[in-house]
């Protein structure tokens, strides 16, 4: 252990106490004579003190936040460590001038300065005597100040009037220490043990419950008698708040016996009424067993319930476990054990009911139509676990209650966005405080069926943490094989889940768990082409809108041409969201006009759209000319549908380099690589001077550079760009290609051809070239949309340069 400084209790002074010492003691008459008989220096710096007010002889310590307090404090102590302490006028002050503090202060004497763990500075100091500010000198880095000592009229020895109000302020201070439970009762030692008549007063006002300006006032005035009866006056009124406050906790305290001796003249009551007939906690017990003979559940699960029941029957009800174990019961009852809806066979009226609430979305349409089918035929049929991924507002979720009311089974919903706890899907052991069942339990309650069909939304933002994975609690939920026998922790029983038709909607695959992944059949829900969303508009979101504004189809008619600008010009979506919301503007528009009696065309006109809506903002690209040798229309597959785009190369004399530009992804890099090298290779059959590589450099470019780009299936149109710009011919007209090619020469096929061939007409494009292996994809499109198409399938790149390259030399054609 350290060694400590001791100090001897008969020579202890204030003046000879040190950094080191653990205890500061009391001003002494000998102290305090001394103190008086020093001299005041002529400057002190200025310390303005916040929120209380220094009293000669008083030991307080204050904590100093400000630069410029600490750097005083700093430079005192390392000084002469007498500094001068003043209170502020408003204590909000971040930053106090001379006009912000007192004139009047004490001097005080740094006996320890500590640094706290906060970076602040706690220094402990004493007042020694008053003074008044006569000059200020400096007020950077802090306030320096010529001082005056301010004289202080002290009665008498013998001054009789004094002594008793002294003796009253020491009576008075050990009545509040006696009646003030917040003050500690050794405080009344230090009184007792106080010499000094100045300093008893000063302790006391310093001690006092009194705001900075009263104190302030005490400190000011001038004649100690007067002082010691204004500091006798506050302490008077502090006594009578006590006395006041204690006789009201006393009130307090009866009313609080009065409340107990109530509760047990009711709970005598609750007893005298269960004997006169009142419903009993037997009687509870028995009600429960009523309810549960008329549940559906097998051997098991009644053997638990009534092993449960028989515990709550041998619990006290006024303990805290009785309503956990009365929950977990309640629980038992109200879940549908074996109840089921009756489904609905009739499979066309299931077909007009989807075919009413969406439009397209066929895949899903004929997976349910098929599973009613099986159903029909087979009764026992475990329910599929459907996951329906696609890009947001194509319709997913809402299609769950569509599907509950072709069924005629019960419809529940449950967000998995952002849900981290493995406990909402599994619940919470009951021995926990404020335990309750996961997610699925209390769906299933809410339902009063065990066949609904029920909606994991946003499946994919599933999340986990410390607290557990809910995309593994998942699992057992979802797998066919496990879900008979599903355990919740509140529960700790198993509830079939069997039955249930599990709708699980996502927006991307790749974030879901791969064996989470694997136990749901997988449908893709493509984006709507712009002829979908034209029909959606007007058979669902127009009178959708009309109905939410209070109009009806008189009042406002949008046309398919207009509905096409509106999707064309203004959207850029898989989904409708963005386009209901266009439509509701248009709405909205029509709405203002009829509530303020003014004109406007019930009919919508093209004008009228682009005057509600402003110009269109996002026109697509349109197929450019063939004038020019090596620009070439290429199809790509975007978040958004599919689009055109356009491959442009050029050459210039240098030394053979490659340079690709367009903000290209690696696979689409090593795809332009791939066709100079194929080019290179076999440029005697295209009639290509091998020279001609040597001598200039080759430079490709995708336009749109801010937009990222990425993917295999520009290989042919980087390609077939290279080979008319090497030979200078114009590529055909009204034409564009996608497909991925091989250094052999191989065309393989690419995805997203329902989304780029909606693109290519969207553009007027009238051939396409696609792998042959593409061609599958072509016939699962409907004709409607191939109309005006014409489409080659290739199986090598001499078949796409035979095909795309003609015979007419570019206009301007450079001579290489």
């Amino acid at each position: 252990m350290a060694k400590t400084k001791n100090i001897q209790f008969d020579t202890m002074s204030l003046h000879g106490i040190d950094e080191d010492a653990e205890l500061i003691p009391l001003m002494t008459p000998e102290d305090e004579e001394e103190i008086n008989n020093e001299n005041l220096p002529e400057t002190l710096p200025i310390l303005p003190l916040r929120n209380t007010v220094l009293f000669p002889g008083v030991v307080i310590p204050i904590t100093a936040g400000r630069d410029k307090s600490i750097k005083l404090i700093k430079d005192a102590n390392n000084g002469s460590k007498v500094i001068g302490v003043v209170a502020q006028k408003d204590e909000e002050t971040e930053n106090p001038g001379v006009k912000d503090i007192n004139t009047l202060g004490t001097v005080a004497r740094i006996l320890r300065v500590l640094q706290m763990p906060d970076g602040n500075t706690t220094v402990i100091i004493q007042g020694k005597k008053r003074f008044e500010v006569a000059e200020v000198l400096t007020e950077k880095p802090y306030i320096t100040a010529t001082v005056r000592e301010t004289t202080e009229v002290r009665p008498a020895g013998d001054d009789k009037e004094f002594r008793a109000i002294i003796d009253t302020i020491k009576e008075l201070s050990l009545q509040i220490i006696r009646d003030n439970p917040n003050i500690p009762s050794e405080a009344s030692f230090a009184i007792k043990n106080i010499q000094s008549d100045s300093f008893l007063i000063n302790f006391v006002s310093s001690n006092l419950n009194l705001n900075v300006k009263d104190k302030q006032e005490l400190l000011e005035i001038g004649s100690l008698q007067d002082r010691a009866l204004a500091t006798l006056k506050y302490m008077n009124i502090e006594l009578q708040k006590l006395e006041l406050k204690n006789d009201i906790q006393s009130k307090v305290r009866s009313d609080m016996d009065q409340q107990q001796r109530e509760y047990y003249l009711h709970q005598q009551m609750k007893t005298i009424q269960e004997e006169l007939g009142g419903l009993s906690y037997e009687e509870e017990v028995d009600e429960m067993r009523l309810r549960a003979k008329k549940k559906k559940w097998n051997k098991t699960v009644a053997e638990h319930f009534e092993k449960e029941l028989a515990k709550m029957q041998r619990m006290n009800p006024q303990v805290a476990e009785y309503s956990i174990q009365r929950n977990y019961l309640d629980l038992f009852l109200d879940l549908p054990w074996n109840e089921y809806s009756k489904d609905k066979f009739d499979l066309k009226r299931a077909q007009k009911i989807l075919d009413r609430d969406h439009y397209g979305l066929e895949d899903v349409k004929r997976r349910i139509i098929e599973y009613l089918a099986v159903l029909k035929l087979r009764n026992d049929m475990k329910s599929p676990i459907l996951c329906l991924y696609g890009p947001p507002g194509v319709g997913k979720t809402s299609l769950g209650k569509s599907v509950a009311e072709a069924l005629g089974r019960e419809y529940v919903r449950i967000s998995l966005g952002g849900l981290r706890d493995e406990a909402e899907i599994r619940g919470h052991r009951k021995t926990y405080i404020g335990a309750m069942p996961g997610r699925i339990i209390q769906s299933l309650k809410k339902a009063g069926k065990s066949n609904p069909v029920f909606i994991l939304d946003e499946i994919d933002k599933l999340s986990n943490s410390h607290q557990g994975d809910p995309s593994s609690a998942m699992l057992e939920v979802l797998d066919p094989e496990q879900n008979n026998e599903f355990h919740d922790n509140f529960l700790e029983m198993g509830y079939d889940l069997s039955k249930v038709m599990f709708i699980a909607t996502a927006n991307s695959l790749s974030e879901i768990q791969p064996a989470l992944r694997d136990r749901m059949e997988i449908i893709h829900v493509t984006g709507y082409t712009i002829e979908e969303k034209v029909e959606i508009a007007k058979r669902h979101l127009l009178p959708k809108q009309l109905k939410e504004h209070g109009l009806n189809v008189s009042h406002l008619k949008i046309g398919k041409p207009q509905l096409e600008k509106i999707v064309e010009g203004y959207t850029r979506e898989s989904g409708v969201r963005s386009l209901e919301k266009q439509i509701a503007k248009m709405v909205r528009h029509a709405a203002k006009s009829i509530a303020m009696d003014e004109e406007y065309n019930q009919k919508v006109s093209f004008e009228d759209v682009e005057k509600v809506l402003g110009p269109a903002r996002m026109e697509r690209d349109k197929y450019e000319n063939n004038d020019v040798a090596g620009v070439v229309t290429g199809l790509a597959w975007t978040s958004v549908g599919g689009d055109i785009l356009f491959i442009e190369s050029i050459l210039s004399k240098g030394k053979g380099n490659l340079t690709i530009t367009g903000n290209l992804g690696t696979v689409m890099k090593e795809s332009a690589t791939i066709a100079m090298e194929y080019i290179k290779s076999n440029s005697d059959r295209y009639g290509i001077d091998p020279e001609v590589f040597d001598k200039y450099n080759v430079h490709i470019h995708v336009p749109e550079g801010a937009t990222p780009k990425d993917g295999p299936s520009a290989g042919i149109t980087m390609l077939t760009s290279l080979v008319s710009l090497f030979t200078q011919k114009k590529i055909k007209k009204s034409l564009a290609m996608t497909g991925e090619i091989t250094l052999r020469g191989k065309v393989l096929p690419v995805g997203g051809i329902k989304e780029k061939i909606l693109a290519a007409k969207r553009a007027k494009i009238k051939e396409i070239i696609l792998c042959e292996d593409n061609r599958k994809d072509i016939l699962e499109i409907k004709e409607d949309y191939l109309k005006g198409l014409t489409f080659h399938y290739v199986n090598d790149m001499q078949e796409v340069i035979d095909i795309a390259i003609t015979d007419e030399s570019v206009k301007n054609p450079k001579q290489l």
